[in-house]
């Protein structure tokens, strides 16, 4: 199955990272792939040390956030090594539940080219299933899923000056 979360609200990391946790507790394996997250203090990250066994989290990019327009080609390439990486570790490990995290955002960016993503996502085994979230999905990504959710924002504290909450936020 893939499935897709998209949308400019709050959840779509939270909302995969979610599904990872069900499928931990019927004892299968999840691993993260991280596009353009590069910050090992994230909450996500950290609890791969308590339960490293069955989940996994590999990040490719920078500690900064990227802005569109300021992207270099090393922001390129770190992108198109999470997308090879994550397609060998799919092969090789057959996890339950892959996670493209930001996967959406990479391609909108032109970190990836969305032809070049359909045909790599091809390449993962048929067992495995694929969660690929982050805003501004291209059709072409919403055409091939089997589920595809977006997340609205109705409110966020971030719109009265509050920063990102540890634990919450990150």
């Amino acid at each position: 199955m893939i499935i897709v979360y998209t949308g400019d609200g709050k959840g779509k990391t939270t909302a995969a990272l979610g599904a990872c946790l069900r499928a931990l507790g019927y004892g299968k394996k999840s691993i993260v792939i991280q596009f353009m997250k590069g910050r090992s203090d994230v909450g996500e990250y950290r609890a791969m040390k308590e339960i490293g066994k069955l989940y996994k989290v590999f990040q490719f990019g920078r500690k900064e956030f990227l802005k569109k327009g300021l992207i270099t080609n090393e922001d390129k390439e770190l992108a198109r090594n999470a997308l090879d990486f994550a397609i060998k570790i799919s092969k090789k490990e057959k996890p339950f539940i892959l996670v493209l995290d930001e996967l959406n955002v990479a391609v909108h960016f032109n970190l990836l080219d969305i032809n070049y993503v359909l045909r790599k996502l091809k390449e993962i085994p048929r067992e495995v299933n694929i969660i690929i979230t982050g805003r501004k999905a291209k059709k072409e990504i919403i055409e091939i899923a089997d589920i595809a959710s977006e997340m609205k924002e109705l409110k966020h504290h971030f719109r009265k000056g509050v920063k990102a909450v540890k634990a919450i936020d990150y």
